[in-house]
């Protein structure tokens, strides 16, 4: 009964999508008598340069199939549907010959049966291959490596080459991912995805707003991110030109489907249900100012060194080190880029002094590491707040602001007389709140945890 992952499938200007091609695969699996007792969509690390928008790998644990039958099939499959005329596309298939429990078929119970279970018989090393996917960039003869050891299947094709060195199947690093993936992760969430007619592929897409908004809102908050309610976008109905209609995602994969079906639509070709690690935060590390890996997600925490800047293009930079009184103090960049809107004006609002917890991916253009690099924010969270500051004092007798009276004299009120030995800390009004801030939903990574959800360490102030 083996784990058959697939990865790398997509195209970002051709469309086709892996989920597709996963769905699919297990509709050709059963039609050759097996069943596919669990649909895994896994996310991987968000900063690899050659993905398309997710970066998503599909696994099917399948049942009543032999590994050879199960290759095979997912070769044809493969080579039928991935857009591998594109040379950025490098598609990839890892069968790995695992005794799978079954998790039962039903699409909206049954999902997460067994998966805890089935993490102990996954080679340990290809779950710290998993883990490491999320939050490392990982090289294909690693992959080929492990693979070979566990004597998984594995095959690639089309032309697109990896790391420059030309060898096809580039996605055999996420489709090992993906089959080491109930290892590797502890918390899952699920995803209904409906997709349209492939003729219909590159049309705009047809579907009624006003029914998204209604279902997302008898849903909310168990099933999260359908809307973005501040812009009034449908966010679960992509723009790119694949397969996909719309992604409904929650904690419950009853509710999913229900509000996919609500959803007035051009009609809708199939749909599956998929557990996955998406809306976990699973590609966040935690991480000290200084010590930060590019290409990696990391939660640092440090105190707001300058006051925030709006630069050209609308992003909002944010300087962030680990203490004020020291000059030698590790520094980050912090950005809320414009396409997070009105997530902004909550950096906008920290002042030097704020300590705050960041959350998001690190980058350094260089290719070096350290505090010259780049964080590119999802989220953060305020610990403390500066309510006050130093202000000169005003004169009790008349209310006029005083004048300075001379260095190291404190200040005088000129026309009362009256004096004041220094500056005075007055209250400052704050447009913050202790607690976590995130982006939108409309600007939210897949792999980002919605503060919704819940499990964080402060008060939470979720976009809707």
């Amino acid at each position: 009964m083996p784990i058959v992952a697939v990865d790398d499938t997509d195209s970002r200007d051709r469309g086709m999508c892996t989920t597709y091609v996963g769905v699919r695969l297990g509709a050709r699996l059963e039609a050759a008598g097996g069943e596919v007792s669990r649909r895994l969509l896994v996310r991987l690390n968000p900063a690899v340069k050659h993905k398309t928008r997710g970066n998503a790998a599909v696994a099917l644990h399948v049942e009543g199939v032999d590994a050879d039958e199960t290759f095979r099939i997912a070769g044809k499959t493969v080579r039928e549907f991935a857009a591998a005329e594109d040379p950025r596309t490098s598609p990839g298939v890892v069968v790995a010959d695992v005794a799978v429990d079954p998790a039962g078929t039903d699409a909206d119970a049954g999902l997460v049966d067994g998966v805890d279970d089935l993490s102990t018989r996954i080679p340990g090393d290809v779950a710290s291959f998993a883990r490491r996917a999320l939050r490392e960039r990982l090289a294909l003869a690693d992959a080929l490596a492990l693979a070979d050891r566990h004597g998984f299947r594995h095959a690639g094709f089309g032309s697109g080459g990896a790391d420059g060195d030309g060898t096809p199947g580039r996605g055999r690093i996420g489709a090992l991912a993906a089959v080491g993936a109930p290892a590797a992760h502890d918390e899952w969430t699920f995803e209904r995805i409906s997709y349209r007619e492939l003729d219909r592929c590159g049309t705009p897409r047809e579907v009624d707003a006003e029914s998204v908004f209604a279902a997302a809102d008898e849903a909310y908050p168990t099933v999260w991110d359908t809307v973005d309610r501040g812009t009034g976008e449908a966010v679960c109905v992509p723009n790119a030109p694949g397969p996909i209609l719309h992604g409904i995602r929650g904690d419950d994969p009853g509710a999913c489907r229900r509000v996919a079906d609500a959803i007035a639509s051009e009609p809708v070709e199939r749909a599956a249900t998929f557990l996955t690690n998406q809306g976990t935060d699973a590609h966040l590390a935690d991480g000290s100012l200084g010590d930060l890996r590019d290409g990696a997600g990391y939660r640092v925490t440090g105190v707001v060194a300058d006051d925030p800047e709006t630069k050209r293009g609308g992003h909002v930079h944010v300087a962030v080190a680990a203490a004020l009184d020291d000059d030698a103090s590790p520094e980050l960049r912090a950005v809320a880029f414009a396409p997070t809107g009105r997530f902004r004006d909550r950096v906008r609002a920290l002042r030097p002094g704020d300590r705050v917890t960041l959350c998001g991916e690190h980058e350094v253009r260089d290719g070096g590491s350290g505090p010259s690099g780049t964080l590119k924010l999802e989220k953060f969270a305020v610990r403390d707040l500066v309510r006050t500051e130093p202000t000169t004092p005003t004169c009790p007798e008349c209310g006029r602001r005083m004048s300075s009276a001379g260095r190291d004299q404190g200040y005088r009120c000129r026309d009362c007389d009256t004096a004041a030995p220094g500056k005075i800390e007055a209250t400052i009004e704050r447009d913050l709140e202790p607690g976590w801030y995130e982006v939108p939903p409309s600007a939210r990574r897949h792999v980002a945890k919605p503060l919704v959800r819940g499990g964080f360490d402060a008060p939470v102030h979720p976009e809707r």
